[in-house]
């Protein structure tokens, strides 16, 4: 890529056009257990450069308002949450959640400027554990469109949230790298004979696989595009093929492949042009892990792994990420404890924004040629006016989305797995609204 279309790509502040493009989509503010409380403290939030400050309210509703107060720009987040609004500390002008001032107490009860006073509030929605808000344009709000997870049961979803130092695209590709886990990750996802598919324990994934140099097969979508990581297994490789197929949801969200007890999902969402959020879900409707063991098991537990409301990491770069060299001579294979601080020793090694003029990419990653391309050409259409990436009917309800996982008979076709009835019919409708034949799919 040139440096003009990494920016295009990579930059979401003020008006560049992948920030105008993720406007068009709602996007997760913060999880719902950090304002979960009435007239608990305001939380700070940072989405694409814009400051916002999050609370629960008397009555149980959620506000999202500009954090600087209209005012004179004092930050809200030191404000007084009481009484159905926040108050100021500066001057003492309080907001309800839909930003209107209730009152001014520097102001003169007959004052006109009580009746016109209002700030910036953003609309919100509740939904599979998160805050979402809507920071797009006041009249083209987008109907909620609910993620897969939120199928399952509030009890059922467990979320990782860890802070990420450097771009989101570069993270994003991280999670449509199905090569790198066979690497990166293999002391927590080791080969085992006796397992048919991905197989869950306390400390680690069991994989029928020793493959290392999985056949990457790409299909686009209208959401995005699907991909296959087809290994070789270590049972009956002549009659069977391992298939990990990952689902990438424009323009943010990651469908990986599940284990025999829970779905697993990511978003990667902006804060700025040099941060990330990194949340990761894993869910399931009935089985599932619950809340404490899935962020003991990625080492990102609140207040030991990760500092609470900040979610910066203890295992940083600043320390090389705790990484014990003695612990790799014994046999781990990265000596940095938890997947996600392993993924972002990698991730955030490439500088706040990766230059990818430099990169030289190879058969595995197809996926990743595949996501540059496509929203590097959704930027571009976005700066010439025309509707985001997924936002165009006919769509494939988000909740219908799955990945797959598992042995699958050799011959047979990847690209009809786990997929919806409203998604196959899309797909009839080849070269309206995205899609491409099987012939044409890949990089």
């Amino acid at each position: 890529m040139t440096p003009q279309q990494n920016e295009l790509l990579c930059r979401v502040e003020g008006n560049a056009a992948m920030g105008r493009l993720m406007r068009q989509h709602w996007l997760p503010a913060c999880m719902i257990e950090e304002v979960a409380e009435r007239d608990s403290s305001p939380l700070r939030v940072r989405l694409l450069g814009e400051n916002i400050v999050v609370f629960r309210d008397t009555r149980g509703r959620i506000g999202a308002l500009k954090e600087a107060c209209p005012h004179r720009g004092a930050s809200l987040a030191f404000g007084r949450n009481e009484e159905c609004g926040l108050r100021c500390l500066y001057h003492g002008w309080k907001f309800d959640v839909d930003g209107n001032a209730v009152d001014m107490s520097s102001e003169p009860v007959d004052a006109k400027l009580r009746a016109t006073m209002k700030t910036k509030a953003y609309r919100v929605e509740e939904a599979g554990g998160f805050v979402w808000v809507w920071l797009g344009a006041d009249d083209a709000v987008a109907p909620f469109d609910p993620p897969n997870w939120c199928a399952a049961p509030a009890d059922k979803i467990s979320i990782v949230k860890m802070h990420g130092g450097c771009n989101w695209a570069q993270i994003l590709e991280g999670s449509i790298d199905s090569a790198h886990s066979s690497s990166l990750h293999s002391s927590n996802m080791p080969t085992a004979s006796d397992v048919a598919g991905s197989t869950a324990t306390d400390i680690a994934w069991l994989r029928p696989s020793a493959d290392k140099a999985p056949r990457i097969e790409v299909d686009r979508t209208s959401f995005g595009f699907r991909y296959a990581a087809i290994r070789k297994p270590i049972v009956d490789a002549d009659k069977q093929d391992y298939v990990r197929m990952t689902l990438f949801v424009a323009p943010y969200t990651v469908h990986i492949p599940s284990n025999d007890q829970y779905h697993l999902s990511q978003m990667l969402v902006p804060i700025d042009d040099v941060n990330t959020m990194f949340y990761w879900i894993a869910w399931h409707p009935t089985k599932g892990i619950a809340q404490d063991a899935w962020r003991t098991f990625c080492g990102a537990e609140v207040g030991k792994d990760v500092e609470p409301t900040t979610f910066n990491k203890v295992r940083n770069r600043e320390n090389n990420y705790l990484q014990d060299r003695e612990l790799m001579k014994a046999g781990d294979f990265t000596g940095i404890y938890g997947i996600p601080a392993q993924d972002m020793a990698m991730w955030e090694s490439m500088g706040p924004i990766a230059d990818r003029g430099e990169d030289r990419l190879g058969s595995s990653d197809k996926a990743i040629f595949t996501f540059r391309t496509l929203m590097y050409r959704a930027a571009q259409a976005v700066e010439k006016g025309e509707p985001a990436i997924g936002t165009v009917e006919p769509r494939v309800p988000h909740a219908k989305l799955m990945s797959f996982e598992g042995m699958v008979p050799k011959g047979d076709d990847w690209r009809v797995l786990n997929v919806s009835d409203e998604e196959r019919a899309i797909s009839n409708e080849a070269g309206k609204v995205g899609y491409r034949p099987a012939a044409e799919a890949g990089a």
